[in-house]
């Protein structure tokens, strides 16, 4: 898939991320299928910003897929304090390195990152795109499918959530085949 991706969009951007789940003290962000996650990414040049994500109940049972909001903040310990004041704690912390790809399929903005985590040890690919209230949910799946199913991916098709999603609930993480992940009712600064 590397070669497929390079080959299509140019150099990959590289980045390694920190992430933290956060959860309220009695997991109900967890019990209600949503995540609350503050990232620290640096880039391959060692810049470092930081984007807090609140990704609500999966709307797409079949892709796993919800409604995404991201901001890009540029003080993540201030953004650990702010969440941390409104009494939220640390769940799960994990990091990932990505190689990033923004394309555009079927008219729209994509990006694909092949995402190397610890536990589940492996590669992952994820495919996003954006989409602005919901209402066109049928043609983001169709597109990010297409890109899914194209050759060099592995499983070809199968959705997930990212693999450690459940294990902030006490549930076995999702098979680790592929993430599927939209920007639903906002825009991720991921596509800028």
């Amino acid at each position: 898939m590397l070669r497929r991706l390079e080959g299509a969009y140019r150099p990959g951007r590289v980045e390694a991320h920190r992430d933290t789940y956060d959860d309220t003290t009695d997991g109900q962000i967890a019990a209600t299928d949503r995540e609350l996650r503050i990232s620290g990414v640096t880039g391959a040049d060692g810049g470092r910003t930081a984007l807090l994500t609140h990704k609500d109940a999966r709307a797409d049972e079949a892709s796993g897929t919800g409604p995404e909001h991201e901001t890009r903040m540029a003080d993540g310990e201030a953004a650990h304090a702010i969440v941390r004041g409104l009494g939220h704690r640390p769940a799960l912390s994990l990091e990932k390195r990505c190689r990033n790809y923004a394309f555009e399929r079927d008219g729209r903005p994509a990006l694909a990152s092949l995402v190397r985590v610890s536990e589940p040890e492996g590669v992952f690919p994820d495919v996003g795109t954006a989409e602005a209230d919901g209402r066109e949910l049928p043609a983001a799946l169709a597109a990010v499918r297409a890109v899914l199913t194209g050759p060099g991916v592995p499983g070809g098709g199968s959705g997930h959530r990212a693999p450690h999603r459940g294990r902030r609930c006490g549930k076995r993480p999702a098979t680790p085949t592929l993430t599927v992940r939209h920007s639903l009712w906002s825009a991720s600064p991921c596509f800028q």
